[in-house]
């Protein structure tokens, strides 16, 4: 063989040489870490900051995760679930997919693991189960006249959706899906302004709601009225510095506290508190929470809309005031900002 053969030769093994090394060198990529730059891989993140915080707390209130992947037929085509508090709580969560070229809809459920709280309808089906169908539904109970009601509390509901493009073009990439809590913590606390002992036997505390039924969207859909119980009732007193007193005397206030736990809330369809006297069945009090809710926006907050307000806030407290017996007065607590209602007849 003369020189430029054997060159020629020796160039056709380092071609193929290198294009073993290269094959090899994807082959253990996807065997080992199961990406590279052989296909499409998409990382799939979440994060909770849509919170009056703005800070992510997504690892520290998310405790399961659903993922639903829809084609641009919006058909069923992969679903990920994963309850590994853990993984959750890492701060370096995230989903992995191989999704072939693409539009796609991805659809994320936070906290449906509790089957007490949410169920999913229908029972999904890859191939068959449409995003038009997936509908999330409060568990309720009923009672002997077949009106629905819930008084547990209910484990916090998350939602949010992503659209998703997919080319062909080969690489890593990492999109992140933010989420909305569908939940909130509503405290009703009665305190007695002299010092005597209050029975919150006396009062019955019930918040109702036209929908515990959410589409795919996050929307509410029409349901049936729902009456929520509270989960939790304690009584209690606090003692107090008199201000007109130098001598570091003190007095006693006592304090009813009812908590519940309600879906969503829009402004167009308040849940409406109601306090009733027990033994009258006469209501004392009757309050739409949510318009009352929006009056605590304040100056900071008048740049959000009234629906990101309320998606942002989670927890109420709302005070009311007693004297004897009597109503006072109310105030709505809502972080430092408050409403006072001097009106009787509420």
């Amino acid at each position: 063989m003369n020189e430029s053969g054997k060159i020629h030769y020796r160039s056709k093994v380092v071609a193929l040489l290198i294009t073993l090394v290269c094959l090899c060198s994807c082959s253990e990529r996807l065997i080992f870490e199961g990406e590279g730059d052989c296909g499409v891989y998409y990382h799939i993140r979440f994060k909770y900051d849509y919170n009056m915080k703005f800070a992510d707390a997504f690892a520290n209130e998310v405790n399961s995760v659903e993922l639903y992947v829809f084609d641009d037929n919006n058909i069923l085509v992969d679903k990920v679930k994963v309850d590994d508090k853990e993984s959750l709580s890492s701060g370096t969560f995230e989903i992995k997919l191989e999704p072939k070229a693409g539009d796609y809809q991805l659809l994320a459920l936070g906290g449906m693991s509790d089957e007490t709280s949410f169920d999913l309808l229908p029972e999904t089906k890859l191939g068959e189960t449409t995003l038009e169908e997936m509908q999330v539904r409060m568990h309720r109970e009923y009672d002997y006249n077949g009106n629905a009601f819930i008084e547990n509390d209910l484990l916090p509901l998350f939602h949010g959706t992503l659209p998703l493009n997919v080319t062909a073009e080969e690489g890593t990439y990492t999109e992140t899906i933010s989420l909305t809590k569908n939940t909130n913590v509503i405290r009703i606390m009665l305190q007695e302004m002299v010092d005597e002992e209050i029975d919150a036997d006396k009062f019955i505390f019930e918040i109702t709601d036209q929908s515990g039924l959410y589409a795919y969207d996050n929307t509410r859909l029409e349901d049936e009225t729902i009456t929520f119980k509270p989960w939790s009732i304690t009584t209690g007193t606090a003692d107090i510095d008199d201000p007109n007193d130098g001598k570091g005397k003190k007095s006693s206030v006592a304090v009813a506290l009812a908590e519940h736990t309600i879906g969503r809330m829009v402004p167009e369809q308040s849940p409406i508190l109601t306090i009733k006297n027990r033994e009258s069945g006469e209501a004392i009090l009757t309050l739409p929470i949510a318009d009352y809710a929006l009056l605590t926006k304040g100056f900071y907050n008048q740049g959000m809309s009234d629906q990101e307000f309320l998606d942002r806030q989670d927890e109420y407290t709302l005070a009311f005031f007693l004297y004897g017996g009597e109503w006072l007065s109310s105030m709505i607590y809502i972080n430092s900002w408050q409403v006072i209602i001097n009106d009787e007849d509420l």
